[in-house]
């Protein structure tokens, strides 16, 4: 324990740093602006644009349709040869 003193300064300026710093962003109206801005954000991209520019956007949606349709068809062969099973061991 040859360091305390030495960590135990470092601990105190960090918190004293990290609390004026959200004094600042507080009294300066940081938060409120932050919030405004998401909220802005999240209305925008629930709109059919966003979702149409994402879509456009998006270099894998070709591989997306194709694994979600050999998922399925996957999932029902499965399902099928279950059925099988169960029904010959009754």
């Amino acid at each position: 324990m040859k360091f305390v003193d030495w960590y135990l300064k470092i601990s105190i300026v960090s918190a004293m740093i990290g609390g004026s710093m959200e004094y600042f962003m507080i009294k300066t109206g940081f938060y409120d602006k932050v919030t405004v801005l998401e909220a802005e954000k999240r209305s925008w991209e629930s709109t059919p644009e966003a979702q149409a520019i994402r879509d456009a956007l998006n270099p894998w949606r070709e591989h997306d349709k194709q694994a979600k349709k050999s998922s399925k068809h996957q999932f029902s062969k499965e399902a099928q040869s279950d059925a099988r099973d169960n029904s010959s061991e009754h």
